[in-house]
């Protein structure tokens, strides 16, 4: 209906961005789907201060929603985090980890990165950090400012998640106008990717909408779920 009303009424003939209508999807799927965690093109981070195997985090379902409860997310020394957010150098405008240089994990505590290692093509496998203790969802004492916030999910008890992340099914508006409509199917329409969610995934519903921080919004795959891994 939101989508409707924005749209309005005509007598002519008249192709809609799609735009719209999933403009009007996030908008709905914003104010009621509940919040998780999900690393999808992992790198293992490692906590070399952190003692003990680990301990349970709070984290509320829906940030601006009180009313839906939280949940508690384990939290650990060595953790996944995105390999998007982290570089060896970067400029002031990149808000993410980067190489001798302060994080916030989202709702757990300061990191610092401190050096990595490499496989022999050059790729990161593993960065290596340090963490302020005293920083467990507040500011560090001293004042200290640490703008970046980024999602992790820990290792030792991350669910292994098969994601499809789906895009446009034509690469023009109007497909129709095509001679061949298969000539202008989006080869990128549907790419699939390994990655770990956190354990409350478990408990997906097949249909029912959560969002992934800062990733977007998914449901559980029912098809495409086994044993050894959740499809999303």
């Amino acid at each position: 209906m939101s989508s409707a009303k924005r749209i309005g009424v005509t007598k002519q003939d008249n192709t809609i961005e799609m735009a719209s209508l999933e403009s009007c999807i996030r908008e709905d799927l914003n104010e009621n789907a509940p919040r998780a965690m999900a690393v999808i093109d992992p790198v293992k981070l490692v906590i070399e201060n952190y003692q003990g195997e680990g301990e349970m985090v709070t984290m509320p379902n829906h940030p601006n929603k009180p009313e839906m409860g939280s949940r508690q997310v384990p939290f650990s020394g060595e953790i996944w985090i995105d390999r998007a957010d982290f570089r060896e150098e970067a400029n002031k405008q990149y808000k993410r980890l980067v190489l001798g240089k302060e994080v916030r994990l989202r709702n757990a505590y300061v990191i610092k990165a401190e050096r990595v290692e490499k496989d022999a093509e050059g790729n990161i496998t593993t960065i290596f950090c340090t963490y302020d203790a005293d920083t467990l969802s507040k500011d560090p004492a001293d004042g200290r400012k640490v703008k970046g916030v980024i999602h992790w999910v820990s290792a030792a008890h991350a669910l292994p998640v098969e994601i499809r992340l789906y895009d446009r099914l034509f690469s023009v508006p109007n497909p129709g106008a095509a001679d061949d409509f298969l000539s202008v199917i989006n080869p990128e329409s549907l790419v699939i990717k390994q990655g770990f969610a956190e354990p409350s995934l478990k408990d997906a519903v097949a249909g029912k909408a959560f969002q992934f921080e800062r990733e977007g919004y998914f449901c559980l795959d029912s098809r495409h779920s086994t044993a050894e891994k959740t499809g999303i």
